[in-house]
């Protein structure tokens, strides 16, 4: 039953659900936090490194994941939710931990609405909040 989830997610979003991709989606499902290419490399240990990579193009490209730019240098990533289109009005707060370096969607809380000056067009956002996430500030 949870295959077949997988698999109507993946065509949701226009992507051919190969053996291999489920595999990886499973894999991103799994993860408590956002996760970078090298977690889910060391995850996914069998899986070809320049598949894992296009893996991860095609579904960003396909709205099923979205990335963060936490400031650690490594791009991070999140499954989207089913009815996430990945628009300015879907994207939410990210926490970075300072001290476990990882990195946690907090869907709850949407980036605040900013009045832009004339003229200018806003394309994206990247909202990210540092500080020691609940496990680290114990």
């Amino acid at each position: 039953m949870e295959e077949l989830n997988h698999i109507a997610r993946l065509e949701a979003r226009n992507i051919k659900p190969t053996a291999v991709r489920l595999l990886i989606f499973k894999a991103m499902i799994q993860q408590k936090q956002a996760f970078s290419l090298s977690s889910l490399e060391s995850v996914l240990d069998t899986v070809d490194k320049s598949t894992l990579s296009r893996t991860i193009t095609l579904f960003h490209n396909n709205l099923l994941i979205h990335s963060i730019d936490d400031g650690s240098g490594s791009m991070k990533y999140s499954v989207c939710s089913s009815d996430c289109q990945c628009s300015i009005n879907d994207l939410h707060v990210h926490f970075n931990c300072t001290n476990c370096k990882q990195t946690y969607c907090l869907e709850s809380i949407s980036i605040p609405k900013v009045q832009l000056p004339t003229g200018f067009v806003l394309q994206s956002v990247n909202f990210v909040m540092k500080g020691l996430c609940n496990k680290c500030q114990k």
